[in-house]
């Protein structure tokens, strides 16, 4: 019994570690995808998006372990600052450095790896502001998660960082599969992404509301309401496959702005109707 019990024991300490494990390859994922894409230094824009398009698929690769690094903490009752800390750090890596540094590379290797200095300099500010963006919206997330201090626990305020990298993520994704190696097209968007990755870091510092897609898909047994909106995007993603997922992608980034709009109209709108009936 003694032996059985240490053995128990053992095990259940060994459980305890593997949220740890799971973050922990998150962050390894990005930094894979850093090492793969040093590699287009040396490929012609035309080669250099196929090393991009894997890169953008490891990033994604590393969602699933953020995800499942939550779920398993939750399970097996592991939850810790400690956990927090390294998720956030994790996340830093992963959806804040590796997506900064893939839009900045993507860029320069549009115009041959020779643009102008002053389009240089504004693509390495405008790829900071995405990498500011992230720092200070996974600092602010641990710092109510540590104080315990966030209202809703089914929302983030400000788009979260897994959301903002798969943005990125699904633009070369769909530019690879739908142009493939198209020349000018690739100068197009490398002219825009960062922008567009500037963009997504001044979300994540806003106070527009996003739903937490992990919870709100735990959330499905309590509330069956939900089953068809899951049935709705898992066609979508079987029927139009990269397209799909482009529109999905899309439509969570402009979830948020719809739900602030949304609720600042109706909601406020609702309330002022039951004030002025009592």
């Amino acid at each position: 019994m003694k032996k059985s019990s240490k053995v128990l024991q053992s095990q259940a300490r060994f459980l305890k570690y593997i949220p740890n494990m799971l973050t922990l390859c998150n962050s390894l994922c990005g930094f894979a995808a850093i090492l793969y894409m040093i590699q287009s230094f040396k490929a012609q824009p035309s080669m250099a998006i196929n090393i991009f398009y894997v890169a953008s698929w490891v990033i994604f690769f590393a969602m699933i372990f953020d995800v499942f690094d939550g779920l398993a903490a939750r399970l097996l009752n592991a939850a810790s600052l400690h956990g927090i800390q390294m998720d956030s750090l994790s996340d830093m890596v992963t959806f804040g450095v590796t997506p900064a540094i893939m839009t900045a590379l993507f860029a320069e290797c549009c115009f041959d790896w020779e643009p102008h200095l002053y389009w240089r300099i504004g693509i390495y500010l405008l790829c900071s502001i995405y990498l500011g963006g992230a720092a200070l919206r996974l600092a602010t997330y641990n710092v109510h998660a540590t104080l315990k201090t966030k209202s809703s626990s089914d929302r983030f305020s400000g788009l979260p960082s897994p959301g903002a990298a798969a943005a990125l993520c699904v633009t070369v994704i769909f530019l690879k599969h739908r142009f493939g190696a198209n020349d000018e097209m690739l100068k197009y968007v490398g002219r825009y992404l960062p922008f567009f990755a500037a963009f997504l870091g001044l979300m994540m510092t806003s106070k527009v509301p996003y739903i937490h897609a992990g919870k709100w898909l735990m959330s499905i047994r309590r509330n069956r309401k939900k089953m068809p909106l899951v049935l709705v995007a898992a066609a979508i993603l079987v029927c139009f496959r990269m397209d799909g997922l482009a529109f999905l992608t899309g439509a969570y980034i402009l979830s948020g702005p719809v739900l602030l709009v949304f609720e600042s109209c109706f909601v406020k709108k609702n309330s002022q109707l039951g004030e002025d009936v009592k």
